[in-house]
């Protein structure tokens, strides 16, 4: 998606979550569905967006879901890893930006997924930041702006 048509996107989501209504997304996918997302974040919570951590130009290696639940007013981010097998360091992280708060994070040697990390809904004027690393592969994506 365009950057200008992503930030009017994320800005007419969040206008929905402000009045209260329910977050129109892409259903989450099964869990056995390898890389898919996995339902970590619990019930209530549905994806919102997701970020690919690349191994090489056409191999994902693993995926960060962001997830947001109304009810509880929180997002959550889980590091989905495409192809379960050995332990293999695995990190997910969910911040503010551009004031940093506490980071949520969860790393550490995992089969299948790194997280679940939870935040509240940002104050105005800060954004959301989030991060997947699997092995020595990083992504990062900003957004989520109030």
């Amino acid at each position: 998606m365009k950057p200008i048509r992503r930030t009017a996107a994320t800005a007419s989501a969040l206008a929905v979550l402000a009045l209260g209504g329910t977050l129109a997304a892409t259903a989450p996918a099964s869990a056995a569905t390898a890389g898919a997302y996995n339902g970590a974040c619990g019930a209530g919570y549905e994806v919102f967006t997701s970020t690919p951590v690349m191994s090489s130009q056409r191999t994902v290696a693993a995926t960060t879901y962001v997830a947001y639940s109304s009810a509880d007013r929180q997002w959550c981010a889980v590091t989905v890893r495409s192809k379960p097998g050995a332990r293999v360091f695995m990190e997910v992280t969910l911040d503010t930006w551009p004031v940093s708060s506490t980071p949520a994070r969860d790393a550490g040697s995992y089969t299948a997924y790194a997280g679940p990390v939870y935040k509240d809904l940002p104050e105005a004027g800060r954004c959301m930041v989030w991060s997947g690393t699997i092995d020595i592969y990083y992504n990062s994506d900003l957004g989520l702006c109030p």
